[in-house]
């Protein structure tokens, strides 16, 4: 009661503040009995100015990502304490950190949805985004990143580079963010720095540049040196509840340890060899004024070349520290200005077209309940200001925009304007969904794309001018929806709408036979987390059918089929025949997608109309396979000829290629093709033969096993239908000691004895 009432009274106060003052920001939260204040946004206007609209060159747009576990929240939470922007420190443990505000998140320890704050470092500003290490919330990360500028990279440098690592890494790599790397938890006995390093070249080809050299190993981590500088930072902990705000830097001279005086002296040659051959202009500053003496190379010349390297992602910085420890944070926060790009100085040629007018990008959409659908937009160029409409190319719609945000987490400030390079959140966009391109006005898309097709741009209207979107992954798990009554049906729709407007990987059907709602989502976690949120956010105890598994379908055989429909439909009769072959595409399990084509001359023969209508129906019929009704893929389809009475209507022709079709493919012989997982188990050695029983009987392939200090790795594939409760038997068959990481690898051909067990199994005989 006395939480609640805490609660209560300091959003009231906050509110309260707010309307009196209309420039400062109070935040208050209350949580596990803990109360943690947030520090005060400037006085006066000028100032707010700043804070809001700084330099276009002091703005870092960064994301922290790295595998489940690796400590992305706990360093984001140091970073805002170290800045000023929390007056006390949060723990993942404890549920009160900044980033993780969802109830779930603090109950389980993970970060689901990613979360942006702003704050400033030095005279930088910094949006920072953290994001989800579960696979099954990847598309917070790839959303996330396709709007940053840069990205950190944290490690367990116990583990080095994990599953989701690698993952998350490719991301990065596809919308070439530069990054920098942070191996974190140091102070763990098996941190290891040269197997993290090395790790990193191995499993995701890049070039680590090592820009600190630990103090101390294991629980005796006190520090780190700075190989640019040789300034040796320490932090002097008295007591478990130091908070690591001071630490301590000098000089290396003669007095420190000669093993770490060693070590510093090859580490620091090792670097400036690597970054000559990294960076020729610093290879020739090298040869021209310093030579063999490395000692004079200048730290500034140093860390410029640096900084090259990283934007054009020849090699990637290396700091260590540990988060949890309250160490090594700052001068990670040094290295996130000094080394990751302003937005002016990434590539996005198209924002050109718009010539500083308004061009944004929205890439995540939250649903509040006071205030509706809240936007976040990544603006490229001009400035965004409340209470004006703007213009949706994607939805071809005018929109008013109500407010204007920014954002701190799970609250916000409102502010009167945004220029390009800010991330900001909108109030008002109702129609506008994740992957939309946000400008003032119609009449601005289309002199943009006037310039562009100036420029030699794309000719269509509007196609060179709209910011490419989030790629979103197919779904792999899927189950039955239901509602407590049918009273209750509406509410139900509409929560789903408002979570799918959330989250694009979730999707939901509605199954043609049954008429029972189907939840898609990307893994089991992923389904249980939209069930948990319609029953708390919602207020609707609803009942989730058993787990099913997305299967796809293909063909064996080649097949030629020939089908005429004859329907008279009032006066009018309508005549169609359709002649058309099928053939398996090569690469049918690896996920080929399905093609169509004409035989020649047919294509120019047919009307614009007539053409649709068959396209329509071969479409149509990738989408329902015969085996078991799921997608197609791999499959090829040639029309062979089509013939038509007059008055023939296209609804029609559509409807006689769709039976013609699902005849072809019933005589080419359907396989069923199943989702095969890529899985990584860490355990010890004296339990790795339980593991490998289970996944024996699990269908399983194991491709290796790896040595990882005491624990081996055991990496392998194994089918999705398989991996049903897979958490729980491991944690019982390792008594809780051995951690796994899953993700979708490719879809494999089933054996003609799992799928005849599959078929009689969905047709109810067994």
């Amino acid at each position: 009661m006395r939480v609640t009432a805490c609660r209560a009274l300091s959003r009231m106060l906050w509110g309260r503040y707010l309307l009196t003052t209309g420039l400062q920001c109070c935040r208050w939260r209350v949580s596990c009995h803990v109360k943690r204040h947030y520090s005060f946004l400037p006085d006066d206007v000028k100032s707010l100015k700043a804070v809001v609209n700084p330099d276009i060159s002091k703005i870092r747009n960064i994301g922290i990502m790295a595998h489940i576990d690796a400590g992305k929240t706990t360093t984001t939470e140091r970073m805002l304490y170290y800045s000023g922007y929390t007056r006390a420190l949060g723990d993942v443990d404890d549920g009160d950190t900044v980033t993780d505000f969802m109830a779930q998140e603090r109950e389980r320890g993970i970060t689901i949805q990613s979360a942006a704050v702003t704050f400033d470092w030095k005279t930088h500003r910094i949006n920072l985004i953290d994001t989800p290490g579960h696979v099954d919330f990847t598309l917070e990360v790839e959303r996330s990143l396709r709007v940053l500028d840069g990205a950190v990279a944290v490690f367990d440098a116990s583990a080095g580079v994990e599953a989701q690592t690698v993952t998350v890494w490719r991301q990065a790599e596809k919308h070439h963010v530069p990054c920098v790397c942070f191996l974190n938890k140091m102070d763990k006995p098996a941190a290891n720095l040269s197997f993290s390093i090395e790790s990193i070249k191995q499993k995701l080809k890049a070039n680590p540049v090592l820009l600190q050299i630990p103090v101390g190993s294991g629980k005796r981590f006190s520090g780190v040196v700075d190989l640019l500088t040789n300034q040796k930072l320490t932090w002097n902990q008295t007591s478990t509840r130091d908070d690591g705000q001071t630490f301590e830097s000098k000089a290396l001279d003669q007095s420190d340890e000669p093993e770490l005086l060693r070590e510093v002296g090859e580490a620091r040659a090792a670097l400036i060899e690597q970054v000559a051959d990294l960076d020729d202009e610093f290879a020739e500053l090298l040869l021209t004024d310093f030579g063999d003496d490395f000692d004079a190379v200048s730290s500034v010349k140093l860390q410029e070349a640096v900084r090259r390297v990283t934007l054009a992602r020849k090699g990637v910085p290396v700091l260590c520290g540990s988060s949890l420890r309250n160490k090594g944070v700052q001068p990670l926060l040094d290295a996130i200005t000094a080394y990751l790009p302003a937005p002016n100085e990434r590539h996005h040629d198209l924002v050109r077209w718009y010539e500083g007018d308004l061009c944004a990008l929205a890439f995540k959409v939250l649903h509040d309940k006071q205030r509706g659908p809240l936007v976040f937009l990544r603006i490229y160029s001009g400035t965004l200001k409340p209470q004006t409409a703007v213009y949706n190319i994607n939805r071809n719609s005018v929109e008013r925009m109500s407010r204007l945000l920014v954002p701190f987490a799970d609250q916000h400030v409102e502010i009167q304007s945004m220029t390009a390079g800010n991330i900001a959140l909108t109030v008002g966009l109702k129609q506008t969904v994740t992957g939309d391109t946000i400008v003032s006005s119609k009449a601005s898309a289309a002199a943009a794309a006037r310039r562009a097709r100036d420029g030699g741009g794309a000719v269509a209207e509007y196609a060179s001018v709209v910011l490419s979107g989030v790629e979103v992954p197919e779904p792999v798990f899927f189950c039955t929806i239901e509602p407590p009554t049918m009273a209750k049906q509406a509410d139900l729709e509409n929560a789903l709408q408002c979570l799918q407007r959330e989250d694009p990987s979730l999707k939901v059907r509605v199954d043609p036979d049954s008429g029972q709602t189907i939840l898609c989502g990307m893994g089991e976690l992923h389904i249980e987390i939209v069930h948990d949120r319609i029953r708390r956010e919602y207020g609707i105890e609803t009942h989730l059918g058993p787990l099913q598994v997305a299967y796809r379908e293909s063909i064996l055989l080649s097949a030629a089929a020939t089908d005429t429909l004859d329907r008279t439909v009032g006066e009018r009769r309508h005549v169609a025949t359709v002649e058309l072959r099928v053939a398996p595409l090569d690469g049918a399990a690896a996920g080929a997608s399905c093609e169509l084509a004409f035989a020649e001359n047919l294509e120019t023969q047919l009307s614009p109309d007539m053409k649709r209508a068959v396209e329509n129906g071969v479409h149509s019929s990738y989408h329902q396979g015969p085996l078991l009704g799921y997608p197609l893929q791999g499959v090829a389809t040639l029309i062979q000829s089509v013939h038509m009475e007059p008055g023939t209507s296209a609804a029609m022709v559509s409807a006689c290629v769709s039976r013609c079709m699902l005849k072809a493919l019933r005589l080419a012989r359907g396989q069923v093709l199943e989702p095969v997982m890529s899985l990584e188990v860490t355990v010890g050695e004296e339990l790795l033969g339980s593991v490998l029983g289970d996944l024996a009987q699990r269908r399983g392939t194991v491709r290796d096993i790896q040595s990882r200090h005491d624990d081996k790795v055991l990496l392998a594939t194994v089918p999705l239908a398989e991996m049903r409760d897979y958490s729980t038997i491991l944690r019982t068959l390792t008594s809780g000691n051995a951690t796994f990481s899953l993700e979708l690898d490719t879809y494999e051909v089933m054996n003609q004895q799992d799928q005849s067990t599959l078929l009689r199994r969905m047709s109810g005989l067994l």
